[in-house]
């Protein structure tokens, strides 16, 4: 019986660790990578000054975002602290989130000026091209939220 009451809490601290080695893995561990990286390079069919202007912008980019992994991987860790400590506090758990939500907000904007730089280094057909597949990505996206919020039949 014991085993069972300790199985769930373990699968949480277990996926709270996995998702803390996304986040010591650095810029876009937990999205796949930049938003230009090699595979989006390759279909955009960048020439290699572009390829070498974007890989040296997230190079760049990397001392901003620097700081912010780390108070992110601290509050990470705090809330696994606070899970395994045995005094769970729900005012401590809201401020942990608190502050790493804000840091994942500046992260999300480090990000999107990273992006917004490469993206300047794109052709104009380029940018259309890159823009028709995020906009296919998003539709596909939106339907399979459609496809899993849709009642079952019964």
């Amino acid at each position: 019986m014991k085993l069972v009451r300790i199985a769930p809490i373990t699968l949480v601290v277990a996926s709270m660790l996995l998702s803390g080695l996304a986040t010591a893995q650095g810029p876009g561990a937990r999205r796949g990578g930049d938003f230009l990286g090699p595979r989006m390079m390759d279909m955009l069919d960048l020439s290699d000054a572009q390829q070498t202007q974007i890989k040296q912008i997230y190079q760049s980019g990397k001392a901003s975002l620097k700081p912010l992994w780390s108070q992110e991987r601290e509050s990470h860790l705090a809330m696994i602290k606070l899970v395994t400590s045995g005094a769970f506090d729900p005012a401590k758990a809201t401020a942990i989130a608190t502050q790493e939500s804000q840091v994942r907000a500046q992260l999300e904007v480090e990000h999107a000026k990273l992006a917004a730089q490469a993206y300047e280094v794109l052709t104009t057909d380029q940018k259309t091209k890159l823009n028709e597949f995020l906009a296919k990505r998003e539709q596909r996206a939106q339907q399979r939220m459609m496809e899993h919020s849709a009642p079952s039949p019964e």
